[in-house]
């Protein structure tokens, strides 16, 4: 029995939990307050993936055959095969049957429906796929093909990481949604309320919290809501998350509080602690709310008279992943390129550097909601004890560290950290593409595990992207991105189009300059968003200041996606197709040598930018001068030294001969016995075990005290060779 059921309602992603009741929970733990925490969207996925989820599958069709499309058709005509499959494959997509690859590729084991018919295109990409990789993403194909028979012939809305979204997507009135929630149960909600249920019973929850990410996640929550307070009228039920704090600001109407008694907005830990005292302690003094909305005289009123102030980072816990089926996620791959597989692929323990956004100035994002505005980094040694806690606890090393956008100093101070715990960890993070990622900051990153980073390009126009407020420019961008490929951390961007005033020449533009950076190797990935008008954005606060005129419904419900003209009047939806198609080809490697014309089937301009423009943006090199506050740390291990003479026309030098062994080969350099020894020094001073600072100027300094030209040493062929093996200037 336990006071807080956390749940977080269908669907998500099918690899890893939403870490928001992991956050929620590790918080909890620091109050001593009992909460059990359940990733409902898996619990239901692994219901219906299964020998009897199947076979109660095909027999709720099997009297619908007449009206099945020739794909669905093949399907219910295969049942047999696919529920004879189904449990190996979702074992060997858990991590758990690896040596089921070799028939899966074989071509022997999986049904084929219409999914499948995209390999006759994608044949070539597995060359550059190992087997495991390749049986994954068959059997991704396979899972699909169960995903469309499903939407086709049992429930229009189902999705693996989606449910019924649109009645979730800025609905400004609740009347759609109300309506549909008087229906019958839908296929999946059978199995979701079935399973939830189960849980109920087990758990014996005083209140149940529902996290609500995304719009995909809205009706499953309203319905199991509504099933808590049809069939266990004791239980209080509250609805939080990324859902409410951005959609649900503006609330008015009441029927919502028939599913829900409480709503909160933002941060959930002081929110969710005072609901605590309010439905499970009955010896509270008084009834205190942090922004949360409630039904009082049948009026939805929103209460924050709570005088507590938020919790800070530093004590809101290390996140907590007990209770969920770990080992049970699904792995899959969608898309034939590693760093677009990373979403999908693999099991991530998830952090965050820093609540909120150093940046904080992009005219498109939230800037005026907390989650971005209120800036909070968290210390580099608590966030790596917390990755350490978080190993023990889960048995996985890689962490997703899910920032708006990741500090760059902060993000050194981490990767220094790792490197002196000697921890084996691999992480990803988003960034903005700014110019202090220098080539040796994102060697660093890559030693301590960073394997790859995502950040915003968005238009890939320096007068867009002035007027998006992003700080960089496109120049900027190409270099940093060369700075992290050359590094080997692979690069994903945000792309944008349809931004207010964009020009059909500054989107044929922008694709060129995303063509030209496939083309250079300096991207591995990328997805384009159509711009969307929020209502807590610069643009949504302030539109006629871009140009575009707001379409407004009175809102009594969710409030998010604002709809607008742009005074243009270009039609932006037109270019999706061709835009997606171009970038799905160029992940892939293909298709630079195609006009951009050939991606659309209509008529668009040539573009204007040079051909070389990309290239010769790369051609740009990094100072060589250190500055002399710079940090400079060695990542190599001790050499070993050994003292020779050298002779020359009747003159003799001691010299010094430096041996190391990295992972991959040895090197050597050879310097006077007098550089040598001052280096034999200096190794200890600066590496990466050592954590006092030494910088740039206290080592001309030291130098200079025994020797002579310090530039003049720094900047020789021995020391230019240490460079390139892990002689870093931060």
């Amino acid at each position: 029995m336990k006071d807080i059921l956390l749940i977080t309602p269908p669907f998500t992603q099918l690899n890893t939990p939403y870490p928001a009741t992991a956050y929620l929970k590790g918080f909890l733990n620091t109050k001593n307050i009992s909460a059990f925490q359940m990733d409902l969207g898996i619990e239901v996925i692994l219901q219906l993936f299964s020998k009897q989820g199947l076979t109660d599958l095909f027999q709720t069709t099997a009297a619908k055959t007449e009206s099945f499309s020739e794909n669905a058709a093949r399907i219910q005509a295969l049942q047999n095969d696919y529920i004879k499959s189904i449990e190996a494959v979702v074992e060997f997509l858990q991590g758990k049957n690896q040596t089921l690859a070799r028939q899966i590729c074989s071509g022997n084991l999986l049904p084929e429906a219409s999914r499948f018919e995209q390999l006759e295109d994608m044949e070539w990409a597995f060359g550059s796929m190992g087997m495991q990789d390749k049986a994954k993403h068959l059997a991704t194909l396979y899972l699909e093909d169960l995903s469309d028979f499903i939407v086709e012939c049992v429930d229009e809305n189902f999705g693996f990481s989606r449910y019924a979204e649109r009645l979730g997507r800025s609905a400004n009135s609740f009347d759609e949604l109300y309506a549909f929630l008087q229906n019958q149960a839908t296929y999946i909600d059978h199995i979701t309320l079935k399973v939830l249920r189960n849980r109920l019973e087990e758990v014996q929850p005083k209140l149940v919290c529902f996290s609500v990410p995304f719009p995909g996640n809205l009706y499953s929550a309203f319905r199991c809501a509504q099933y808590i307070k049809m069939h266990y009228p004791n239980i209080r039920v509250a609805m939080g998350g990324g859902f409410p704090n951005t959609e649900l600001r503006s609330l008015k109407d009441p029927r919502v509080f028939e599913f829900f008694d409480f709503i909160t907005l933002d941060d959930g830990e002081l929110p969710i602690e005072l609901l605590w005292k309010t439905v499970c302690q009955t010896d509270a003094a008084e009834t205190l709310f942090k922004r949360t909305f409630l039904l009082e005289k049948d009026r939805v009123i929103y209460r924050n008279d709570s005088p507590k102030p938020d919790y800070k980072q530093i004590e809101v816990g290390t996140p907590d992943y007990s209770d969920l089926y770990l080992d049970q996620y699904i792995s899959v791959i969608e898309v034939a390129n590693p760093m677009h597989s990373l979403w999908s692929d693999g099991r991530w323990n998830k952090l965050t550097m820093a609540h909120g956004c150093y940046w904080g100035k992009c005219t498109f994002c939230d800037i005026s909601l907390d989650y971005i505005k209120l800036y909070e980094p968290v210390a580099a040694k608590t966030l790596v004890d917390r990755m350490e806690e978080m190993i023990a606890q889960t048995g996985e090393s890689g962490f997703h560290f899910v920032d708006e956008a990741a500090p760059p100093a902060l993000m050194r101070e981490v990767a220094l950290e790792i490197l002196r715990r000697k921890l084996t960890v691999t992480w990803w993070t988003n960034i903005r593409f700014e110019k202090s990622f220098t080539r040796d900051l994102c060697l660093l990153l890559q030693a301590s595990g960073c394997i790859a980073v995502s950040g915003g390009l968005e238009v890939a126009s320096d007068r867009l992207l002035d007027l998006i407020k992003k700080g960089v420019t496109v120049e900027q961008v190409a270099q940093v991105t060369r700075n992290f490929t050359e590094s080997g951390i692979m690069v994903h961007a945000y792309l944008m189009y349809g931004y207010p005033t964009q020009t059909v020449q500054e989107t044929v533009d922008s694709l060129e300059m995303v063509r030209q950076l496939f083309e250079a190797g300096v991207l591995q990935s990328g997805f384009w968003h159509q711009f969307a008008m929020t209502a807590h954005s610069p643009v949504g606060m302030s539109p006629e200041e871009f140009g575009v005129i707001p379409l407004m419904n009175d809102i009594l419900f969710a409030n998010n996606d604002i709809e607008f003209k742009d005074k243009t009047g270009i039609n932006h939806d037109k270019f999706s197709y061709g835009l997606k198609k171009s970038l799905f080809n160029y992940m892939h490697g293909i298709g630079f040598d195609y006009d951009l014309q050939d991606w659309f089937d209509f008529k668009i301009p040539n573009t204007t930018i040079a051909p070389n423009f990309i290239s010769n943006s790369l051609e740009f090199k990094e100072a060589l001068i250190s500055k002399p506050s710079a940090r400079i740390i060695w990542l190599g291990s001790k050499p070993k030294a050994t003292i020779f003479s050298k002779y020359k026309k009747g003159h003799s030098w001691e010299m010094m001969q430096f041996v190391f062994h990295n992972k991959i080969t040895p090197f050597e350099i050879v310097v006077t016995r007098e550089n040598g020894e001052w280096l034999m020094k200096i190794f200890d001073w600066v590496n990466v075990q050592n954590e006092k600072k030494i910088t740039f100027a206290q080592l001309k300094e030291d130098y200079e005290v025994q020797l002579d030209d310090f530039e003049l040493f720094w900047f020789s062929k021995p020391m230019q060779t240490l460079k390139e093996h892990g002689l870093l200037s931060l």
